[in-house]
């Protein structure tokens, strides 16, 4: 009744103008995920080799899986469990540098490749993998200019390197010698620098030398005491068994003026930033929309309702009740299957509470993409945390239902949803493993999973669900008749299969725009980091699911139809519906899987987030009609 009196103009350039400082200061506040590291001049800078990877077959593996060169001895470096769960191995590397002192023609070993070294080299360049190596935690790119020429596009590490046509035949050529780039920022008080890009130029090149080879015979093809350097691939080296490859590397240092705390910027600068705000304009417009469909119901039809209602009260001539109030004695009435609808509602809140917490330390920078395998550990370890709301949540509804044997439903709230994600999940490591990729999660990280998931997230399931169950249970505004009423014929549109699937287009078409760009940072290898719009597209998802569900619900109760608990959880949640379909869409015109296992790995892990987003957005719908029902049946005198 507040709002009435102020300006709205002036409430709308308030909102907008939050809503700007919001998202101009989640894009340029940032923290890194590591702390900077000073490099004096000559101080060693060792290179470290991350996996290979693929769009086509979306399989990583191991840097050393090829016949590359090695260090005398290879470590693996401590990866975190979202590194791991990401396919991540990262070990050390022949290659080594010295800051600010740049290196020409630097011979790292020569190899002649057997059959199977020869089938593996030539498989992976069939399939366009590109080989990754981190220096000082920035990922090597290589650069090269856009469609308009006037920007430079970095694509995350080099090939391995390509088919070429030379006369009738068709070659299987290798990028073997690789020209480093290594940007740094230097302070002038105390010449320390801090580096800020990595890049490099690979080319294919059959070196050739006089003599017999040693380690201290020169190469005829690239000379350092000629300052002779490859600068063209006019004889690139072809891949064939018993074929003598040379590895060879060039670095150049060079002075930047980026700062060490703008380092990732051209890493994830994206031009179509515009598509990001014409995102939220759309979602908006969305909600707007079912806002004012929200008003209308709420202060014109539920007021006149409910003043009418209350008016026939306190007449002699009672007369006979219509609409909603019609079913006053059954809307409460316990579903059928209530139990599956408890711990449905718990396992919404659960991961609701998950993905809210992750995004808004995202937002804030904690969660950088600086920060290897950050996002995904946050979510894992965020998720059995919240295990303590989700039997509280759970407990609480089922109480309200009148269950006794909470023991057994908090059983299924802990193993239900994590125990179908797990079965999945594993049928799709067995495959990944069948291809011995390095994308197969290990027997070990296996373990830690399980024993995340028994030791930590069940205990607190049962905390929260015996907290949850000690307390009064919840009071509904009206008493529900022993008998149940008969519900009439419904017209064709408020079939529940028809609002159910009407029901979840809105909610889909406030995310879809925003869901493009995700999809495209998981199956085509690119930084996503807008965090600010995602944090925003998720609280449009929320208002949307919400308001879309209390007009279907109304319009249900209006018709006289009084089951809608598990309606009301299915209309929002049918965007998961609507999710999977657009997978299916963008599997088929936007990426290029020709294996079979990674066509099965791409639909079975969306098929996992489809049934984490109907869970997510049921649970919200199912709170939203469950507030309103309460709100519209307490407004009343019933006798």
């Amino acid at each position: 009744m507040e709002v009435v009196g102020r300006n709205p103009c002036a409430m709308c350039v308030s909102v907008c103008l939050m809503l700007f400082l919001f998202i101009n200061a989640a894009q340029c506040f940032y923290l890194p995920g590591v702390a900077p590291q000073d490099f004096f001049k000559g101080d060693p800078l060792r290179v470290k080799v991350n996996k290979l990877s693929s769009v086509k077959t979306q399989l990583p593996y191991s840097y050393y899986s090829l016949a590359y060169c090695t260090p005398q001895t290879i470590v693996d470096s401590a990866e975190n469990l979202g590194e791991v769960l990401r396919g991540d191995r990262i070990e050390n590397s022949p290659y080594e540098f010295k800051m600010r002192e740049p290196q020409m023609c630097n011979v790292v070993c020569n190899a002649k490749l057997n059959a199977n070294e020869v089938k593996e080299f030539k498989e992976k360049i069939d399939d366009e993998y590109q080989v990754n190596m981190i220096l000082d935690n920035l990922p090597l790119v290589m650069p090269f200019k856009g469609p308009n020429m006037d920007t430079l596009i970095y694509q995350h590490g080099f090939p391995v390197g390509w088919k070429g046509q030379y006369g009738q035949t068709e070659k299987y050529l290798i990028h073997n010698h690789l020209a480093f780039t290594v940007k740094y920022h230097k302070d002038i008080e105390t010449d320390a620098a801090r580096i800020v890009g990595f890049e490099v130029k690979p080319f294919s090149v059959k070196h050739e030398y006089e003599g017999d080879w040693n380690e201290k015979t020169r190469l005829t093809t690239c000379d350092p005491h000629a300052k002779k350097t490859v600068t063209s691939s006019e004889s690139p080296q072809e891949v064939d068994e018993n074929t003598e490859i040379i590895f060879t590397y060039d670095v150049e240092f060079q002075e930047s003026n980026i700062k060490w705390a703008s380092r990732w910027d051209t890493y994830l600068y994206m031009a179509d930033e515009q598509i990001h705000w014409f995102s939220i304009v759309n979602s908006l417009m969305i909600v707007l929309f079912l806002s004012g469909m929200v008003a209308m119901i709420m202060l014109r039809t539920l007021y006149r309702d409910i003043s009418k209602y209350n008016q026939l009260e306190t007449q002699e001539e009672a007369q006979e009740e219509t609409g909603w109030k019609l079913v006053h004695g059954d809307v409460f009435r316990p579903p059928a299957n209530s139990d599956l609808l408890c711990v449905y509602v718990g396992t919404g809140v659960q991961f609701s509470g998950m993905m809210l917490v992750t995004m808004i330390f995202a937002a804030l920078g904690f969660l950088s993409p600086s920060n290897r395998g950050g996002l995904m550990t946050a979510m894992l370890l965020l998720w059995v945390l919240m295990g303590l709301f989700a039997g509280y949540s759970s407990s609480r509804l089922y109480k309200t239902f009148k269950g006794s044997d909470w023991k057994k439903l908090t059983l299924q709230t802990a193993f239900m949803f994590p125990a179908i994600v797990f079965a999945i999940f594993f049928v799709l490591n067995a495959l990944i493993w069948g291809e011995k990729s390095s994308g197969a999660v290990p027997f070990g990280t296996m373990f830690v999973l399980v024993l995340m998931w028994f030791g930590i997230s069940v205990p607190l399931v049962f905390v929260g669900s015996y907290i949850g169950f000690k307390k009064p249970a919840m009071e509904f505004p009206v008493k529900t008749n022993k008998i149940p009423r008969q519900i009439p014929e419904q017209a064709w549109y408020m079939h529940p299969i028809f609002s159910i699937l009407i029901g979840g287009i809105l909610p889909f078409g406030a995310v879809f725009i925003e869901l493009f760009f995700i999809l495209t940072s998981i199956w085509l290898h690119q930084f996503y980091y807008l965090f600010g719009f995602l944090f925003l597209v998720f609280i449009i998802l929320v208002v949307t699911c919400a308001e879309i569900t209390v007009v279907l619900c109304y319009f249900q109760l209006c018709s006289e139809d009084y089951l809608w608990w598990w309606r009301s959880y299915l209309t929002s949640g049918s965007s998961a519906l609507y999710l999977f379909l657009y997978a299916v869409f963008y599997f088929f015109t936007k990426l290029n899987i020709t294996k079979p296992v990674s066509g099965i790995m791409y639909f079975g892990y969306m098929l996992i987030g489809s049934y984490a987003f109907f869970v997510l957005t049921g649970t919200i719908g199912f709170f939203a009609c469950f507030w309103f029902t309460r709100l519209i049946y307490s407004s009343v005198k019933i006798d």
